[in-house]
């Protein structure tokens, strides 16, 4: 029986039903799973391979067919083997979801920025709400995910590279300033790099409209017991009272866009 678990924290098996390659270092995982009113996007869940567990933002939520997805880019030696290793009919530990998603629900019309993979934290709103805007970004047009997806729905996205290769030639950052200084948009979203994400909250202020970063930190347990991801000033754990959070939230968090600790503990810049 196939369920969520908020009430039994041991890892569900699940059985990949289908894979899809979204770049030369980007795989996408979906599996059966019950979709209740409790999960949104902007949350993650604990993925367990190879007697290990990592957290992963979810990029698929299907109502209809209970189906959910992660989005995977290979770095270590968890995410290299999830890619390389794992495809349909193989099995893979899953608990949760957890954390604080988006919470768009009053704004008329939203900007949402994903750079790289970061993408895959923002493309379930699009299932979710009908005034998502996106800007995908990434380094040169082979890295852009979800390109695939985003043109087979009814979404205005502008591709975004450094080299120039596909769409806006720039950051990310510069693209969405155009754009909200040229719109009228209430709120910028936005996941990926935290320079990124700090550059868009400098936005927010200068042009006076909201915003919601999903941030990274290194997470242990994700039930908010360890606190491995806690941030300083406030102590607000980003398993927890995140992974996103608002214009609020990040005005109080002094190592936001600054620095974060290594699984040691050490910070690093």
């Amino acid at each position: 029986m196939i369920s969520n678990v908020y009430d039994d924290e041991v890892p569900q098996v699940v059985t990949i039903k289908e894979t899809i390659i979204e770049t030369p270092t980007v795989k996408t995982f979906v599996f059966p799973w019950k979709i209740t009113e409790d999960i949104h996007p902007g949350q993650f869940i604990m993925v367990w391979d190879l007697d290990k567990e990592k957290p992963m933002t979810i990029s698929i939520i299907d109502r209809e067919n209970n189906l959910m997805g992660i989005t995977v880019r290979k770095a270590g030696p968890f995410t290299t083997n999830l890619y390389e290793n794992v495809d349909v009919g193989d099995k893979i530990g899953i608990r949760g979801p957890y954390g604080h998603g988006y919470d768009l629900g009053k704004y008329k019309k939203v900007l949402a920025v994903g750079g790289g993979s970061g993408i895959a934290s923002l493309a379930p709103l699009t299932s979710f709400y009908d005034n998502i805007e996106l800007i995908s970004a990434a380094s040169t047009k082979d890295e852009l995910v979800f390109v695939d997806r985003f043109k087979n729905i009814d979404v205005e996205v502008h591709e975004c590279t450094d080299d120039g290769s596909q769409g806006f030639k720039g950051f990310s950052t510069e693209l969405a300033e155009n754009l909200i200084r040229d719109g009228d948009y209430d709120i910028i979203i936005g996941c990926g790099p935290e320079i990124m994400s700090y550059k868009l909250y400098e936005l927010s202020l200068k042009y006076d409209i909201d915003c919601q970063f999903a941030l990274d930190r290194f997470m242990k347990c994700g039930l908010g017991i360890c606190g491995q991801c806690c941030m300083d000033d406030t102590g607000v754990r980003v398993c927890v009272e995140g992974p996103v959070f608002d214009k609020e939230q990040l005005g109080q968090l002094s190592e936001f866009g600054k620095y974060r600790r290594d699984a040691s503990g050490s910070i690093v810049k």
